[in-house]
């Protein structure tokens, strides 16, 4: 069997929620992903690894990459953020290609000694899948196309910090330059019923925090931060996205352009979502489509993926492209550096109040 044909192969640290997001990714998908092995701090974790993920447990680094089993491709450190930093490390000192969580490191001079220590072994790419979520993808290729034209803002109410500045980022085809950030927090009261935990069959309005804040990358691009405490799972709190150009602006899945000076023309993203009624083909996204054109097709159909799931998959296959020699980076680490400064500003300038300027770091391209 060729390589290029074998399931792309990699390993995890780390046995939490996180770690079994990637393994239940790859048992939807048997055919074209494979887990190696997981390590655990204690052999009594790694035998509910075992048991739970259906792959070898190992105590370390080494012994999952030279231990004597399936060798992997690359290996998915999903650990506390306190570790990621020297996870990344050591899986750099022996050789091999690392997909690290964001953040890669949880502060300012942790992501400068990420980059110390790694950036320049070409090694280290960075697990943001937002830019990949179908609707994302779908938006952004529109804008590659020039559907609104020059784009000048987005408005994001969706994720958090670093990953919707990632969005923000790609959406303004922002590299490194300087933002310069204005930030607020406010707190109101609201029902919070369901968590990653489940429902929690309370419907109590509690305490909870919004931050609103102002990316200016300069050269008339702008960006709005608009995030509430766990706004990912409540139900309560919807996800919005405008992004505005020189000649019209995507509200969502509307879009508005001017098809001549005098005709502004209003056209949807349209998901064919197949499950509904008496459509039996299973609950998956096949396509998005556009004026009747597919911008966006789902590459892992079977699998009954939700559009995160989605998203992540295709990261992992990036990486495996990438690995094989058979694609582009997916998501360098300088971007992810990148994303997690203009993040830690943010929450600067809101706990503050005074204005953040992000500085040029050591990842920035010469």
């Amino acid at each position: 069997m060729s390589e290029t044909s074998r399931p792309i192969r990699f390993g995890l640290i780390g046995s939490g929620r996180r770690s079994g997001f990637f393994a239940r990714l790859a048992r939807a998908l048997p055919d074209r992903l494979s887990v190696t092995g997981v390590v655990t701090r204690t052999a009594e974790r790694g035998a509910e690894a075992e048991a739970a993920f259906g792959v070898p447990s190992y105590r370390t680094a080494e012994e999952l990459v030279e231990g004597g089993g399936e060798r992997p491709e690359f290996v998915i450190p999903s650990v506390p953020w306190s570790v990621t930093a020297s996870a990344t490390a050591e899986l750099v000192r022996l050789g091999v290609p690392v997909l690290a969580e964001t953040p890669p490191a949880a502060d300012l001079e942790g992501l400068r000694q990420v980059w110390r220590e790694t950036g320049a072994s070409g090694l280290v790419q960075v697990a943001e899948q937002y830019p990949l979520m179908p609707g994302h993808a779908a938006r952004l290729a529109l804008l590659r196309e020039g559907v609104i034209g020059e784009v000048t803002s987005v408005q994001l109410s969706s994720t958090h910090l670093y990953h919707a500045v990632s969005l923000i980022r790609h959406t303004l085809g922002v590299g490194f330059e300087p933002a310069t950030v204005t930030a607020r927090s406010f707190t109101a009261p609201l029902a919070d019923p369901l968590s990653p935990a489940g429902w929690s069959g309370d419907a109590t309005p509690k305490d909870a925090s919004t931050i609103l804040a102002m990316l200016d990358f300069g050269g008339g691009r702008m960006g709005l931060y608009d995030f509430t405490d766990n706004q990912w799972w409540n139900p309560l709190r919807a996800r919005r996205m405008v992004v505005r150009g020189s000649l019209g602006e995507i509200v969502d899945d509307t879009v508005v352009r001017l098809a001549d000076p005098r005709t502004p023309v209003e056209s949807r993203l349209i998901r064919r979502q197949t499950g509904t009624d008496l459509n039996l083909e299973g609950r998956e996204l096949h396509h998005i489509t556009f004026d009747g054109r597919v911008i966006h097709r789902n590459a892992y159909r079977g699998g009954a993926l939700s559009e995160d799931d989605l998203a992540v998959v295709d990261l992992v296959f990036r990486m495996g492209a990438w690995v094989r020699g058979e694609g582009p980076e997916p998501y360098p680490l300088a971007w992810g550096c990148q994303d997690h400064l203009i993040s830690l500003a943010i929450l600067q300038a809101a706990r503050t109040g005074e204005t953040v300027t992000t500085t040029r770091e050591a990842w920035a391209p010469e």
